[in-house]
This record gives structure tokens, sequence and C-alpha cells, in this order.
């Protein structure tokens, strides 16, 4: 959706004129606090929430709901920054600092699941951009959201590198009663400096590891979306057998290790950091990426056939997770989908 003829109204701070209007009613905030310093947060109230996934994508999922967009956690590479330029905002700085927030997407979430054309598809959040950012500290849109689909008994799966997850393990465990809730911690590499330096904005990768484990304790399954791994940065054999260690030390359900692509927008965003950051690495990617958004073929499989050696031998998935209560029944007139984990951005 783009902002065009729309009027925008300030709260707090002034409004910046050169951001693209936004949608009738829509407010911008600033706070004055570190999490959220330098950010700006436009306020507004969306038409729809619930998402389809075109049929030509290759995702095990059919619909979405994603609650902001733009996001704090600011990781360089982020795939979903092209989509910050169909707001009129750029890929970069605006990305991670200028976030749109669906007021009115809990509300949205429960007329739409209850209208009679829904079918009860499989809802993926954090698909796109993390649906438990920061953002979600002060905003708490993910607990309505989880609430509708809770009640209308609705599977769904969450991808996520954030923490607060855990703050709504009720409602999970709660919509684990009666319909397949499926959720994975995306965690590329543990090394501290990388980390710091690629996803500053977010959790360390530890700490995505407990709330894999404990989300598992919960009965909540819940797997590792090992991605991205970064050439010459996080992918020696070494690195690749520390991280593999750590996450089936989690108890994760599986992995799911994704070699980093480089989209349009991201693409730009990132070897401008290498280039400042690490200038001896740009040949060496120009060379892997110089034709496209993927690594070749030989050097992904190479990786992670490395990372599934890894899983099997440390026993990744043989345990399962305690399974949370099933109830028999599902309210009339829907059919329960099959369910599905999302293991794929």
């Amino acid at each position: 959706m783009r902002w065009d003829n729309l009027r925008l109204t300030a709260t707090g701070d002034q409004a910046d004129p050169a951001v693209p209007l936004f949608s009738g009613g829509a407010v911008t905030r600033t706070f004055d606090t570190p999490e959220f310093r330098g950010m700006t947060f436009y306020e507004i109230r969306a038409r729809s929430i619930i998402n389809r996934v075109p049929a030509a994508s290759q995702v095990p999922f059919t619909h979405t709901i994603n609650p902001y967009r733009g996001c704090g956690h600011r990781c360089v590479y982020c795939f979903a920054r092209k989509s910050h330029e169909y707001l009129d905002l750029d890929a970069g700085a605006d990305f991670d600092s200028k976030i749109v927030v669906k007021v009115n997407a809990a509300e949205l979430a429960r007329r739409e699941l209850a209208a009679p054309r829904w079918q009860g598809g499989h809802v993926a959040m954090g698909a796109n951009v993390d649906c438990y950012q920061r953002a979600e500290g002060r905003y708490r849109l993910m607990r309505g959201i989880l609430a509708a689909l809770r009640d209308a008994a609705n599977p769904f799966s969450i991808l996520t590198k954030g923490t607060l997850i855990l703050r709504d393990l009720d409602l999970l465990t709660e919509a684990a009663e009666v319909t397949e809730v499926g959720a994975n911690v995306s965690a590329g590499f543990l090394d501290p400096d990388v980390w710091r330096a690629v996803e500053p904005g977010t959790p360390a990768p530890h700490r995505r590891l407990e709330v894999c484990a404990t989300l598992n304790d919960h009965g909540i399954g819940c797997g590792v979306l090992m991605a991205p791994i970064l050439p010459y940065l996080t992918d020696s054999p070494a690195q690749l057998a520390r991280t593999v260690r750590e996450i089936a030390a989690s108890g994760a359900t599986h992995i799911a290790p994704i070699v980093l692509h480089l989209r349009p927008g991201a693409r730009e965003w990132w070897l401008a950091w290498l280039a400042r950051e690490h200038p001896r690495l740009v040949p060496r990617y120009l060379e892997l990426y110089g034709r496209g958004a993927y690594a070749p073929k030989a050097y992904q499989e190479r990786v992670t056939g490395q990372v599934k050696e890894l899983a099997a031998r440390h026993g990744v998935g043989r345990a399962s997770p305690a399974r949370a209560r099933r109830l028999p029944s599902r309210p009339a007139g829907r059919q329960r989908p099959q369910p599905q984990q999302l293991t794929l951005l």
C-alpha cells in the first residue's frame, strides 16, 4: 500500500515533511527512550490484515499477518527491505527507523477470521518483518491477534528473532489446545562480533535459543531457521559445528539452514556495509552473487549439507517436545487444514 493524497497528524515532535503521507487518521510518534531513540512510528488503521500469499511463492503457508512494516532489528541483510520502497520510503535507514504500526490489527484479524468467506488457511507471522520486534513491547498487537486465532481455532506459525514471544506463552499454549501451532526462531550464527555488527537491534543469539527451549518445554514445537549463513563470515566448519551444537542443545525440533540471499534493496545495503567493514570480501561476494540474489548452487549444497550432517550427528529432531492437549472438536462449518510449519522464508 502507498500513502498517496492522505493527511498525516503529528504528536510529540513535529512531523517530517519529507515523509510520504499516510492513511486517514494516521499519527506519528517518537519516544524518548534508549530503545526507540531516532525512530519514528506511524500508527495507521489498516484496511485489511490477512494477506494471501501469491500462488507462485514457494513457501509452506497460504496467508500471512504482518502487524508492522519496517523493523527495528536493523538486520543489514534483511530481504524485506525492498518492501519499504512501496511506501515511498527507502530500503536502508528508513526501513530501520520508520516503522508502520497497524494499530487495528487485532480487530481486523478477529473480523476477517469470522468472515464466511474465510476457509481457515494456515497463517504465518514474521515471514516479512518480525512481529516480535522491539515495537511490539510497546504496542502489544500480537496478544489480540493470537487471541483471535485461538478463538477461531485457526492454525498458525511464528518466525521470530525476538524474545517478546515468551510474554504471550499463555496464549500460545491455549491456542495449541485447539489448533496446530508452530514456531521457529531465527539464529544463523553465534559469533558475538558478527551479531552486533549485522543484527544490532536483536536479542543475542543465545537468548533466541533459550526461547526455543522454553517453547518446546511448554509443548509448542519450535525449530531453528539457521539463517542467514554468511559466506566468509559465519560459514567455516568450526562455526557451523558450534552453531548446530548449541541449536541441538536447545531441543530444537528441526534445523533449516539457509545461505544468505541478496535481493534488491538488501543487496545494496549489505554491499555498502561490507565495503565499510570488510572491504577485502567485496570481490569475493561479487563473485558469489554476481549473477543474482543467490549464491551458486554448489556452494549452497556444500554448506547446507554440512549443517544437515551435523544436525543428524547431534540428534536434532529425535526427541519430541511435550505435547499440549488437543480438544477433539472444531467450530462447525470449518474444516481443519493440514498442519504446516514455517521452515523457510
